[in-house]
């Protein structure tokens, strides 16, 4: 990963409320991880106190920096955490402990 692509994750989660959102993808996703189901955007809406659009906008910014991936599933929007972005930003931003 170049230091272009971890700026951009960085910048994504520099914001608080994308933060959030994407906090609760991740805790939603591990709890349904059993099952193997992703977290529907629908479940945490109520979680945040901000409007459909504004969540849309942070989601798209999410997605455009690798952190999440998002799929239609009917009329839902289900999301889930890139494991792959985030292994190779920790092992990144493990070299700066060193």
């Amino acid at each position: 990963m170049d230091s272009a692509k971890l700026s951009k994750i960085m910048k994504a989660l520099s914001n608080q409320t994308r933060l959030e959102l994407y906090l609760q993808i991740a805790k939603q996703s591990e709890a349904n991880f059993e099952t193997g189901c992703e977290c529907l955007i629908t479940d945490i809406v109520g979680s945040l106190s901000i409007g459909a659009p504004t969540i849309s906008h942070h989601l798209k910014e999410l997605a455009n920096a690798d952190l999440i991936i998002t799929e239609r599933r009917g009329k839902f929007l289900a999301a889930r955490i890139n494991k792959e972005t985030i292994q190779a930003s920790s092992a990144i931003l493990s070299l700066v402990e060193k």
